[in-house]
């Protein structure tokens, strides 16, 4: 990418404007879509700024109360919940929420209901925030059968069935990813204009990437297929250059760099974690629709991730996201375990 020509273009494809072309190729839709995606947006904007100033404005203390996974809150993760929750209400659109800060789903007042649900992480790897490591928002949409009689189970639905889902990154720069179910696209937050520019169309995956990336402290814990994955990385045995381990501990930031360099992020099952850490509906399911979208591989060890069913909003799940070719040799790892069982 010429970035001086960049610098000068005049025709800038903003996150509306691609959306609102998106919707006029469906002459069905009407423009509801647009309309959450607006508030989504707003709601980043706003959580961007907040992490700018968050030395400044104290909101790095601890809130004093730890959320429903029993990690402490900081108060940014408060604030960024509070306004996800009110930009995704007010916006009319929607009819349930489900954010990994609540406890229990949030059901929507009938006078104000859409047909959309949104599950949510409105600040993941907010552990990072005093260090100044990239943290970030992970969303996905659903849409449901009937707004006026909503039940928990529209979203408990398989991650296949998403409409729509994306990652707001906080970082040097602010970058929104987001796929409605036609590939990719990157936006950057430019501040002079407050509006998102796209600058990096169609994102695709290198079938096969040089990165792996893992905690590799929980390593004693790993399964078999797991271990001899990551065995093959450091030391392969076909003459190729072992892979760089690049982990950075917040899932917005690991997952950004994998979709652009290629690559693999693992978060696998361990006898501490049985059923993996990351949760399904607000971590697996958003950042395996955009795997898949951009050519890549979603695997809990057993199938595809995108056709799990969770049981309750807060189901974790083991979880393999990557290149196509790096995945496909985790399959196989996994496959030749249960044959020899």
């Amino acid at each position: 990418m010429d970035h001086a020509a960049d610098a000068f273009r005049t025709d800038l494809m903003t996150i509306t404007r691609h959306v609102l072309n998106e919707q006029s190729r469906n002459p069905e839709s009407k423009g509801d879509f647009t309309i959450l995606l607006s508030h989504i947006v707003l709601g980043c904007k706003f959580v961007c700024s907040a992490v700018n100033k968050a030395g400044l404005a104290k909101l790095i203390g601890l809130a004093g109360e730890t959320n429903v996974q029993g990690e402490e809150q900081k108060k940014l993760d408060v604030l960024s919940n509070e306004v996800f929750v009110k930009a995704l209400v007010s916006s009319g659109r929607t009819c349930i929420l489900v954010s990994e800060e609540d406890e229990e789903a949030t059901f929507v007042d009938p006078s104000l209901r859409g047909r959309y649900c949104v599950v949510f992480d409105p600040l993941d790897g907010s552990s990072n925030i005093d260090c100044g490591v990239s943290i970030g928002t992970i969303f996905g949409i659903y849409m449901v059968k009937d707004k006026d009689n909503v039940t928990l189970d529209e979203v408990l639905q398989p991650g296949s069935n998403m409409l729509a889902a994306g990652y707001c990154m906080y970082g040097s720069s602010c970058t929104f990813v987001l796929s409605s179910g036609s590939g990719v696209n990157g936006f950057t937050l430019d501040p002079s204009l407050g509006e998102f520019i796209m600058t990096h169309p169609d994102i695709k995956i290198p079938k096969k990437g040089k990165i792996y990336s893992v905690n590799e402290g929980n390593a004693k814990n790993w399964d078999g297929p797991t271990a001899k994955y990551v065995e093959k990385c450091k030391f392969p045995k076909d003459g190729s250059s072992p892979k760089s381990l690049r982990y950075i501990g917040s899932m917005v930031a690991d997952i950004h760099r994998t979709l652009l360099y290629g690559g693999v992020f693992l978060y696998p099952a361990d006898k501490k974690n049985p059923n993996g850490k990351l949760r399904v509906l607000y971590e697996v399911f958003p950042m395996s629709f955009l795997m898949e979208q951009a050519g890549g591989q979603a695997f809990t060890g057993k199938q595809r991730a995108l056709d799990l069913v969770p049981s309750k909003i807060h189901d974790r799940s083991p979880i393999f996201l990557g290149s196509y070719d790096d995945i496909e040799e985790i399959k196989a790892l996994y496959a030749a375990e249960v044959s020899n069982t």
